[in-house]
C-alpha cells in the first residue's frame, strides 16, 4: 500500500457514544468514513454506576469486522480519562469499571487530602483537583473493596484495556495516564512515592507508553483474516489529547474541546506548576510529542444532556436542535449558574438542580425548555470567559482566538455565545477532532506524516472551520459581573 493510499482505523469511545472511522489519505487529504456508531450506556447495580465494557468490546469487534479495506496501516483507540480497569492474574477483567460519577469519590478526595496536602500532590503531578480523578477512585477502592484491589495484577486505563484485548499486551498510554493524578509531571512516570503514602500498590499500573507506540499486532479471530497482524498503535489515547493533536492551539490560540466536558486550555512545551496555578486549579495533562496540555476542566454539555433526560422523564421528548432553537428565543441573562458547582456533577434531576442553584442565589427559576437551555449555554460561555482570562494570567500572554473542537463545535448558538462572552474570535471545527487526532498520530507512527506539524497540516486541509466574531460586549460584561458572584472559588 502506498503512503498516499494508507488507511487507518480510529475508534473513539465517548461518555455517550462510541464511533469507529476509517481514514484514508488521498491526494494530501484525509477521506473519513464512519463505519460504526453505538451507544455507551452505563449500567447500575448495587447502587453503583459502572461502564459496560464487555458490551463496548462487542461493539468494537463488530467495527473491526465491518472494515472493508483489504488492509490497514494501523488501529488505535482513544477514550475518556480517569476511569480504570483491573485485570486479574490470568488477565481477566475483575469487575466492570466504576463510573467516575460514583458518589464515593467526593468523600475519598477529602480523605486523601487529610493524608497528603494539596500542595504536595500538585507539586508532584500538576493535576487539577476533582473528585473524579483516578487517585481518589483508587483510594476509595482500597478503603471499600480492599480484597478486589489485592486480587488485581494490572491496572489499565479504558483505552489501554481495548488495546490489551486486541493484542494481549498491557501498557498505559501517557496522555490517558496523566488524568489519574498519579503521574509525576517532571519524570513522566508513575508517582510511586505518592502511591505508597496513600497505601496504593505502586506496581499495579502498567508500563508507560508514549503516543505513537506500537502496542502489538491485532490478534487472529477479531476481524477478517487479511487484517490479522495489523499494528495496534497508541494514539494520544485520552480523547481530549487526541482532539488537541488534530489542531494547532498554542501561542495566541486556546483550544476548547466541547463535549460532555469542556476543556479549555493551550498547548505548552512544559508544565506550569506554581502556587497561582494551584490556586486557580489548572491542570497539566500529557500532550503529543512531549507537550503539555495546560487546561481547566469545566462541566460542559453534561448539563444539557441532563436537562434533556429530565424533560424526557416527564414525557417531553425534545431533540437537542429543539432545545437550542428554543434557547435562541428565550430572554437573555435571566438565570445564571456556576457549571462547576458540585450539585451538577450527578444530580437525580438536572432541572431541579438548576432550580435550587437559582433559588440559592435569589434568582427566578427557568420555566420552559428554552430558558433552561439558555441558562446552561450562557453560563458555560461566561465560565469560558473566566477561564480564558485566568489562562492569560498564567501563561503571561493574550489569547486572541479560541479553537472549539469536538461534537460541541456544532452548537452554533454556544459558539456565538462563547465569542460574545470572551470577546475573542471563535474558530469551530473539526467536529471529529478526536478521531482525526487519533489518525494523525497513527500516520506519524507509520511514517505517513513526518511530524506533528505535518499531520496537523493534512487535517487542516481536509476539513473546514467556521468563524464566529464577537459582538454585544456590553451586555455580556454586565452579566459577567453578576455571574462571578455566583461562582464559588473553592479550588479543590
Amino acid at each position: 500500500m502506498s503512503k498516499s493510499g494508507r488507511a487507518y482505523l480510529a475508534i473513539d469511545l465517548g461518555a455517550e457514544t462510541g464511533r469507529a472511522f476509517v481514514g484514508k489519505l488521498q491526494g494530501g487529504r484525509i477521506d473519513l468514513r464512519e463505519i460504526r456508531r453505538f451507544p455507551n450506556q452505563p449500567v447500575e447495580y448495587g447502587g453503583v454506576p459502572h461502564w459496560d465494557v464487555p458490551r463496548l468490546w462487542n461493539d468494537v469487534r463488530s467495527a473491526l469486522r465491518a472494515v472493508e479495506e483489504p488492509e490497514l496501516a494501523g488501529i488505535g483507540v482513544d477514550a475518556w480519562g480517569v476511569d480504570y480497569a483491573l485485570l486479574g492474574e490470568g488477565g481477566e477483567l475483575l469487575q466492570n469499571p466504576r463510573h467516575y460519577r460514583d458518589h464515593r469519590n467526593v468523600t475519598a478526595m477529602n480523605d486523601v487530602l487529610r493524608i497528603v496536602s494539596r500542595e504536595e500532590i500538585y507539586r508532584s503531578t500538576g493535576i487539577q483537583f476533582m473528585p473524579i480523578n483516578t487517585l481518589n477512585q483508587l483510594f476509595a477502592a482500597s478503603r471499600d473493596t480492599p480484597r478486589l484491589l489485592a486480587a488485581a495484577d494490572r491496572l489499565l486505563m479504558i483505552p489501554d484495556l481495548f488495546h490489551y484485548w486486541m493484542t494481549g499486551n498491557t501498557v498505559c498510554e501517557f496522555t490517558a495516564a496523566t488524568t489519574t493524578q498519579l503521574i509525576d509531571a517532571r519524570t513522566r512516570n508513575w508517582a510511586a512515592d505518592l502511591m505508597q503514602r496513600l497505601g496504593l500498590p505502586p506496581g499495579l499500573a502498567g508500563p508507560i507508553a508514549e503516543p505513537g507506540s506500537v502496542v502489538g499486532q491485532l490478534q487472529n479471530g477479531l476481524s477478517r483474516a487479511s487484517l490479522n497482524g495489523t499494528p495496534v498503535i497508541t494514539p494520544a489515547s485520552h480523547d481530549t489529547a487526541s482532539a488537541v493533536s488534530a489542531v494547532t492551539a498554542r501561542d495566541d490560540t486556546a483550544f476548547l474541546s466541547s463535549g460532555t466536558w469542556s476543556l479549555v486550555g493551550i498547548e505548552l512545551e512544559a508544565p506550569i506548576i506554581s502556587e497561582y496555578a494551584l490556586r486557580l486549579n489548572f491542570t497539566n495533562e500529557g500532550g503529543i510529542s512531549g507537550t503539555t496540555r495546560f487546561l481547566k476542566n469545566v462541566m460542559g454539555l453534561w448539563m444539557l444532556q441532563g436537562c434533556r433526560r429530565s424533560f424526557a422523564a416527564s414525557g417531553r421528548d425534545y431533540s437537542y436542535a429543539d432545545m437550542i432553537e428554543a434557547a435562541g428565543q428565550a430572554p437573555p441573562f435571566r438565570h445564571l449558574v456556576d457549571p462547576d458547582d458540585v450539585s451538577f456533577l450527578n444530580p437525580d434531576d438536572m432541572l431541579v438542580a438548576i432550580d435550587r442553584f437559582c433559588l440559592k442565589c435569589d434568582q427566578p427559576t427557568p420555566d420552559d425548555p428554552g430558558s433552561y437551555t439558555r441558562t446552561v449555554l450562557e453560563s458555560l460561555a461566561l465560565k469560558y470567559r473566566l477561564v480564558i482570562r485566568n489562562l492569560e494570567a498564567l501563561v503571561g500572554r493574550p489569547i486572541v482566538q479560541i479553537r472549539i473542537i469536538g461534537g460541541g463545535s456544532r452548537n452554533h448558538l454556544l459558539n456565538q455565545f462563547t465569542a460574545d462572552a470572551t470577546g475573542r474570535r471563535v474558530l469551530a471545527g473539526p467536529v471529529e477532532a478526536a478521531v482525526l487526532g487519533n489518525i494523525g498520530v497513527q500516520m506519524m507512527a507509520t511514517g505517513t506524516a513526518a511530524s506533528l506539524a505535518g499531520a496537523r497540516e493534512v487535517i487542516q486541509h481536509s476539513f473546514r472551520t467556521e468563524v464566529f466574531e464577537p459582538s454585544g460586549a456590553g451586555a455580556w460584561d454586565g452579566a459577567a459581573d453578576r455571574f462571578q458572584q455566583y461562582c464559588e472559588f473553592t479550588y479543590a
